[in-house]
């Protein structure tokens, strides 16, 4: 049996959560040891938002070049190397790798890191091993193994990849079948169109993004058919997968009456499990909730009064930001046996689809359950900006409080979309009224200057003294 390295504080897991945590308990002091089953920046890095976002990188400048003539510039016509695309995929995570996941800061801070040791499992409540030879013992452990992709519960789905497999394709497929039209699902969707897909976007719910505000959903799904994208919502339930000479069929029955749909590969985007395979949670007392996740409270402590969780394994915000926060909060109350509470303010949402589509706050049809609400909406196509760049397709959404003038959501969909939000958040998080916005001289023309022009209009419609005398 290896001998067990003593730590204060071992963390199991290298994504966002686990990188800050493992950081923040070294700083506050304590000897700090981070197992990791792969290299360190776990999915975000290496399977989620770095790779994606060089992929709808490379779908962006297709589409740019393609209006190039526009601007009296001509290239002729451009082809994908697929090949090449994804050489420079892999220089990007090589290069995140070494210089964004802080390495040298977990170094500098004295954390000891045991980088591709395979899974952890407890084999005590105080001990953790991995499988390639790694024994920890610690006093107190905080658990930030991600999460993974929820499987379809129907016969043939291993006929069918995930978002992962996705990502991983050595070339385009002719034709790409979706299955979930979440964040997930629509950005593999929407890249994979613009990259030369046949893409079909199957959503079992009446609309696409069905988190998102109803009026994003809308106009997401009318954007995703105009480019060619073959989108169905409400389309039933699905029966099996079967094997198709062309690569993969799937049968569903709607209203009683089955159908097919054929694509070279599927893709199934449902959802995310927490990744607690392995872990043997039940050896230290660490208790899941009823949808599988870690169950903690509101410092982040599990049923273990020794364990903490922080990240996509909790089922909270799935999303690097609320990770980073997350590992934070957990290690400062890991070390300190504080009781810290983190409840952010706001927290901006977006994915880097064709249009781009971002919130903050709260839909209008959730202010409506408790304010009275002025909406004001905007479109990108009145603003200069969006029509400088040829990109007037979309709108800018400021959901406000009537009686005190709040911002309480904002709502984008079109270029820059994830960029705007950010400004719609410092407002939402400091409580601005809308006016306080107003008077903020937005440079022009930019796309922020979009959310500018919304929030005049929201000032206009309150009558706000000063603002709108004749």
């Amino acid at each position: 049996m290896t001998t067990a390295e003593r730590a204060d504080v071992c963390v199991v897991g290298a994504g966002p959560a686990g990188v800050v945590a493992a950081l923040r308990a070294a700083r506050l002091g304590a000897r700090t040891a981070l197992i990791t089953r792969d290299a360190v920046g776990g999915m975000a890095a290496t399977d989620g938002p770095v790779p994606v976002r060089v992929l709808a990188q490379a779908a962006r400048l297709r589409r740019e070049a393609r209006h190039l003539s526009r601007y009296g510039i001509d290239v002729g016509d451009t082809a994908l190397d697929y090949g090449r695309l994804l050489t420079r995929v892999r220089e990007v995570v090589e290069d995140v790798a070494e210089h964004s996941v802080m390495r040298t800061e977990l170094q500098d801070a004295g954390v000891i890191l045991h980088a591709n040791a395979g899974t952890a499992r407890f084999t005590g409540p105080h001990t953790i091993e991995a499988e390639h030879g790694i024994r920890v013992q610690a006093d107190k452990v905080i658990i930030c193994a991600g999460g993974t992709h929820r499987p379809l519960p129907v016969p043939g789905a291993d006929l069918a990849g995930s978002h992962r497999d996705a990502w991983n394709l050595t070339t385009v497929p002719e034709s790409l079948l979706v299955i979930g039209a979440g964040a997930t699902g629509a950005q593999v969707a929407s890249v994979f169109t613009e990259l030369g897909s046949r893409v079909m976007l199957f959503e079992a719910g009446p609309r696409i993004l069905a988190t998102e505000d109803e009026d994003v959903s809308r106009v997401m799904a009318a954007s995703f058919r105009a480019s060619g994208m073959d989108v169905r919502q409400d389309f039933g339930r699905i029966d099996r997968f079967e094997k198709a000479p062309a690569g993969v069929r799937m049968i569903f029955t709607k209203e009683g009456t089955a159908d097919g749909v054929e694509a070279t590969m599927a893709v199934v985007a449902i959802g995310w499990l927490a990744d607690t395979a392995g872990l043997n949670l039940a050896a230290a007392g660490v208790a899941t909730d009823g949808r599988g996740y870690v169950q903690v409270d509101e410092h982040l402590r599990t049923t273990a009064p020794h364990v903490f969780a922080a990240g996509d394994i909790t089922g909270r915000l799935m999303l690097v930001p609320q990770a980073v926060q997350d590992g934070y909060l957990a290690a400062t109350n890991a070390v300190l046996d504080h009781e810290a509470t983190l409840t952010p303010p706001a927290s901006p949402i977006g994915s880097f689809t064709d249009p781009e589509y971002a919130q903050v706050g709260l839909t209008e049809a959730q202010a409506r359950q408790d304010h009275d609400v002025v909406v004001a909406m905007v479109p990108f196509s009145v603003a200069a900006r969006p029509i400088i760049d040829g990109r007037p397709t979309g709108f800018c959404k400021l959901v406000v409080d009537r009686g005190t003038h709040r911002i309480l959501g904002c709502h984008v969909v079109g270029e820059r979309a994830v960029e705007i939000v950010q400004v719609g958040a410092v407002a939402v998080a400091a409580a601005m009224p809308v006016e306080q916005l107003v008077r903020i001289p937005l440079s022009f023309p930019t796309y922020s200057n979009v959310l500018g022009r919304a929030a005049v209009d929201a000032a206009r419609r309150l009558d706000v003294p000063g603002f709108w005398d004749e």
